[in-house]
């Protein structure tokens, strides 16, 4: 292909960004598809998503539509010319009139090393099921969730400390990259695409509210992995003495012999690496000391700091197991 081609581009969040600005150096991208303006944050402001912001920086046209099985937006695409969409994380399926719309169809940018993590929220459940990789596929865009043929991927270490929130702009920049260098030639027919192993497909549900609680009654690992992953939402929290209490950063810790019962509290003021302390939670297995906390209404603190206005004895013991 010697023209830059026709692109339309569907994404809304920050992680999608990247995306949309290599698309738009390798091809002409004539819309741009995002979910509509929301309120956010503290005061409930109606704000554009990302992808709407950084579009109408670029001067490309955007679209929010509220209905897509209506064919009113197929119909439009269909008009366009397009010899292919990129969608990643959009927010929504695209029904088969869209899918069909381009020349060459549809390629999704799914952060995850496909057919594992499947799904809504494959970053968080790479991180909190202690995946030492994770990656990002392209892949063709069916009907089906995530289910299309791959034809490119590209891998990426997890860090041993690093939450959700860290890592998907990592997997943003590195599925932009990874498009930027194989898109043109899988629009020229030079990338065959090949089918998922449904044997190795595992699922990547939707987060809830409920995923924010800690079960200590699990290794200290699997629990340090579970924090990082729900880490910004729906966060990781336990509870104290009745009093709601999030954990927004935790250590695993080195221990010897006999702890005590899971959710106790081994020492208030556990000595960490680098000077820090930490609470020091017994868990099924090892213990974590849980080092920034926060009580309800309070703001974010060390752990030294919040035990300055909220002491807290060894022997108290903290959560409930999830039930989920």
């Amino acid at each position: 292909m010697t023209e830059r081609p026709r692109l339309a581009f569907f994404g809304t969040p920050e992680i999608a960004v990247p995306a949309l600005e290599a698309c738009a150096a390798l091809g002409e991208v004539v819309l741009v598809v995002a979910q509509p303006d929301r309120p956010r944050g503290r005061g409930q402001k109606v704000e554009a998503p990302p992808v709407k912001a950084r579009a109408l920086e670029l001067g490309l046209p955007v679209r929010q539509p509220t209905k897509l099985k209506d064919g009113v937006l197929a119909a439009e695409l269909a008009a366009l010319g397009l010899d292919a969409a990129v969608v990643i994380a959009y927010g929504r399926i695209l029904p088969r009139a869209l899918l069909a719309a381009p020349r060459r169809g549809c390629v999704n940018i799914h952060a995850s090393l496909l057919p594992r993590w499947r799904g809504a929220a494959p970053i968080q459940w790479a991180i909190a099921s202690g995946d030492p990789t994770t990656g990002v596929c392209l892949m063709e865009m069916d009907e089906g969730l995530d289910t299309g043929p791959v034809f490119a991927r590209a891998e990426l270490a997890i860090g041993p400390d690093e939450t959700a929130g860290e890592l998907a702009p990592r997997l943003g920049r590195l599925g932009a990259e990874l498009l930027g260098r194989e898109l043109p030639a899988w629009l020229v027919g030079q990338r065959p695409a090949v089918p998922q192993d449904p044997a190795l497909v595992t699922h990547a549900r939707m987060l809830e509210k409920a995923d924010a609680q800690l079960d200590f009654a699990q290794p200290a690992q699997a629990v340090h992995d579970w924090a990082r992953g729900m880490s910004p939402w729906p966060g990781a929290e336990t509870v104290l003495e009745g009093e709601r209490l999030k954990v927004h950063r935790t250590v695993v810790a080195e221990t010897d012999g006999a702890l005590g019962a899971p959710g106790v509290v081994l020492d208030p003021s556990h000595p960490l690496p680098g000077g820090e302390t930490g609470l020091l939670v017994a868990c099924a297995r090892g213990a974590l000391a849980l080092v920034e906390l926060q009580l309800e209404g309070k703001r974010r603190m060390k752990a030294r700091e919040l035990l300055q206005g909220r002491p807290i004895s060894a022997g108290v013991r903290l959560g409930a197991p999830r039930t989920a």
